[in-house]
Formats: C-alpha cells, sequence, structure tokens
C-alpha cells in the first residue's frame, strides 16, 4: 500500500492534487496580502482623505462585518455548488473589491464602507471551499501536511502584504497598492479555473494511478439531501473544535493587531523597527507549522490515532502558546521580547495540525458547513478580542493583562478539546470505512 501511495503521489513529478494545494495556498496568500494592505495604506490614506482615528477603525473594521455575515451562506455555496466555483467566485469579488478601493474612498465613506463589507463577503468563502475540496481530493494521511499547507498562507501572506505594501509606498501614491494586490488575485483565477475540478473523477489531467488511489483512498461522492444540522449540534466533538478555533484566532488577532504597537509603547522601538519585529513572529509560525505538519502525518502513519494526533497538537499549540505569552511580562529587552513572541507564535502554528484538519475529520462530506460555523465564532475575537485588548491596554496601563487574557482563553480551549474531541466521523450518512485510522 505504502508503494502505491509513494507512486501515486509522484506520478510524473508533481501530483495533480499537489496542484490543488498549491492553488490553494496563493488563494489563503491572496486573502491575506488583501486583508492587511489597507492597514498599510491607510497612513496615507488618513492624510489625503482627512479621516479621523475613528473613521479609520471604521473603514477597517467594516471588512469583519461582511465576512461574518456571510460565514454561513458562504458554506452553503461551498456545499451546494462545490469548492471550485465557490472559491473562484470569491477571489474574483473581493480581488474587484480591493481594485475599487480607491474610487469608492474618494466618492465617499459610505461607499469605501460598503466596498469593504462586500470584500469580507468574498473572503468569508475561503475556509470552507478549501475544506469542501480537500474533502475530495486530499488522502487522510496526507490531510494535516495539505491543511497545514494552505494555513501557511495566513503567515506568509501578512509578511508579504506588509513588506510590498510599504515597498509600494515608498514609490508610488497608495492606490498603487490596491491596483497591484486586486490585479494578482484576478491573475489567479485564470489557472484556478482552468486547471481545478471538484472530483477528481472530473480532472482530465490527472494520471490514471492517482486518480485510482483518489477512488480508493477518499470520499468522493458529493454530498446531497439536507444538510444535518441537529447531528452536527449536537456532537461535542463539533463544539470542542470550534472553541478551540476561537482560542487560537483570540491569540491570532492580538497578535496581528497589537504587536507593532507592544514594541512601538513597550520596546520603544522606532515605527520601521517596529514594523520588522512585528513581521518576524509569521516568519516562525509559517516555520514550525511546515514541521509540525509532516511529524503529525508521520505519527499517524506509526500508530497515533488521528485523534491523539489532533490533540497533541492542538493542545501543544495553544498551551504552549498561553505560557510564553505570561512570559512576556517578564522580558526587558527588545530582543527578547522578540524571541518569546517568535516562540509563542511558532509553537501557535502547532494548532494548524489540530483543528483546521479536524473538520474534514468528523465530517467528511459537510466540512464546509461546519468550517462556516467555527470560523464565524472563530472571528468574534477579531471584533471583541480585538477591541478588548485595547480596552485592558488603557486601563491597566500595561500589556502584560493584554497577553494574559488570550493565555486563559487557550488553557480552557485547549482543556475542552482534549476532554471531549474525537476525530471520529459524526452519523449522518457518512461511512466510517474512509481509511481513516482514529
Amino acid at each position: 500500500m505504502r508503494n502505491e501511495a509513494d507512486m501515486a503521489a509522484r506520478g510524473a513529478g508533481w501530483s495533480r492534487r499537489a496542484t490543488v494545494v498549491a492553488l490553494c495556498f496563493l488563494a489563503m496568500v491572496i486573502a491575506y496580502t488583501d486583508r492587511v494592505n489597507i492597514a498599510v495604506a491607510a497612513v496615507a490614506m488618513r492624510e489625503e482623505l482627512g479621516w479621523s482615528q475613528t473613521t479609520k477603525g471604521l473603514v477597517l473594521s467594516a471588512f469583519y462585518v461582511g465576512y461574518m455575515a456571510f460565514m454561513l451562506p458562504a458554506g452553503w455555496l461551498s456545499q451546494r455548488f462545490g469548492g471550485r466555483r465557490a472559491l473562484g467566485v470569491a477571489v474574483i469579488v473581493w480581488s474587484l473589491c480591493t481594485v475599487l478601493t480607491p474610487i469608492a474612498a474618494r466618492y465617499s465613506l459610505s461607499a469605501l464602507v460598503a466596498v469593504r463589507i462586500a470584500m469580507g463577503i468574498g473572503e468569508a468563502a475561503i475556509f470552507p471551499a478549501i475544506l469542501k475540496l480537500y474533502g475530495t481530493w486530499i488522502p487522510p494521511l496526507e490531510r494535516t501536511r495539505a491543511v497545514a499547507a494552505m494555513m501557511n498562507g495566513i503567515p506568509v501572506g501578512t509578511v508579504v502584504g506588509f513588506l510590498v505594501s510599504g515597498a509600494l509606498l515608498v514609490h508610488f501614491a497608495w492606490p498603487a497598492v490596491m491596483y497591484v494586490f486586486g490585479l494578482v488575485g484576478l491573475l489567479w483565477a485564470m489557472p484556478w479555473f482552468a486547471t481545478v475540478r471538484d472530483r477528481p473523477a472530473d480532472d482530465p489531467g490527472i494520471s490514471k494511478e492517482e486518480r485510482v488511489y483518489l477512488a480508493q483512498h477518499v470520499v468522493t461522492e458529493s454530498s446531497s439531501g439536507a444538510i444535518p444540522w441537529r447531528a452536527l449540534l449536537s456532537s461535542a466533538s463539533t463544539w470542542s473544535l470550534i472553541g478551540a478555533q476561537f482560542a487560537t484566532t483570540w491569540t491570532l488577532f492580538v497578535l496581528l493587531s497589537w504587536l507593532p504597537s507592544y514594541f512601538r509603547d513597550v520596546q520603544k522601538l522606532s515605527a520601521a523597527s517596529a514594523g520588522l519585529f512585528s513581521s518576524l513572529p509569521w516568519v516562525a509560525m509559517a516555520l514550525c507549522s511546515l514541521i509540525a505538519a509532516p511529524v503529525s502525518d508521520l505519527l499517524i502513519r506509526r500508530g497515533l490515532s488521528m485523534t491523539r494526533a489532533r490533540q497533541l497538537f492542538q493542545c501543544v499549540g495553544l498551551v504552549g502558546s498561553a505560557v510564553l505569552l505570561l512570559a512576556v511580562r517578564d522580558v526587558a529587552s527588545a530582543n527578547g521580547a522578540l524571541a518569546v513572541l517568535c516562540s509563542a507564535a511558532g509553537v501557535l502554528g502547532f494548532t494548524w495540525c489540530g483543528y483546521a484538519p479536524a473538520y474534514i475529520d468528523i465530517a467528511p462530506r459537510h466540512s464546509a458547513i461546519v468550517a462556516a460555523m467555527g470560523t464565524t465564532i472563530g472571528t468574534i475575537p477579531g471584533v471583541i478580542g480585538v477591541a478588548f485588548t485595547g480596552w485592558l491596554v488603557e486601563t491597566t496601563g500595561t500589556y502584560a493583562a493584554a497577553f494574559a487574557a488570550p493565555a486563559v482563553i487557550s488553557f480552557a480551549g485547549a482543556t475542552a478539546f482534549l476532554i471531549f474531541f474525537r476525530a471520529v466521523p459524526l452519523s449522518i450518512g457518512s461511512p466510517g470505512g474512509d481509511g481513516n485510522p482514529r
């Protein structure tokens, strides 16, 4: 079986499912460059358009209104029409919104807010659409690496977005930032629709060996009938999984939003140095997740149950990052703080081998819906958590409580995941014999 798997994975040097994973990774990179580029451009936009800080905050937060509101509909659309169309149309929509941002901003504030909301609606489909595709393309023993590769688009896109946006602003006016990144997304759509299909059986470019292998190891049938809401909502695994994602994204959003301010206010770095220091933890996150993913798959191949593997990496990621965030308050130097925060972000990347692939584990045919539920709740920290962190910093005068809050939530999320999560398909009509060791 292993020789067959190796042959199918290699193919002619590059398997068809590797193309799917690579394009999904690029889609995630594009999504996060488009999320953060306005944070860089907003400095120049505020000067040109005469914004107050409140107006700037309104514009930046408008994205999450559309993102949260459309998450469940995006999951349903991915389930109904397939991940290929859902993701392809989504990238086109949010890329067009990125291109339209300068026009809307110069027309009126209301137009800009509407475009930002529409951009959030477009990006809402990315996670459920990709998981829907992975459910039909990726064998269980490759699932962790595929999902981790996709999730690595978050730190890579964040770093690329910050650095490239800054470079563009040095040489061009701020609208160039939006035009360049929007064009990249539109160009991505061409190879996506040309090469990707929802199922291996429908792909004319896949090799015969890979098609046979995937037919034997992956659930390829399309889901049909009503969504089994009762089974999904009554499962302890579902809610422990959603809680794990909530805990992970709380830390993620706090780091994304407050690291530059921490290095500027506490460590007294210049704006340029604070930006550089703030980007390095994301590099550490990408590197650590790249190491953790093959280790997770190797452990599963060697007999560790899927449940224990997901619990191990999720809990190490949450508890490890929590301990390191609590240690930040005792660090005096900027370099010491950078080392601790890089370690915290790096360990947090382990969670991408935990909750992220687990959506497919528990609902192979309905992963888009369950992922949409989890991401809806997991986006709440982007609104409440970021604002709550600001209140804590202002109230206490330090960042100690700001880092303690995600630590407490991480401990709670890890505990619930360890107790209640099981990587077993829910009783919603999916066959148990999908080749997935539990």
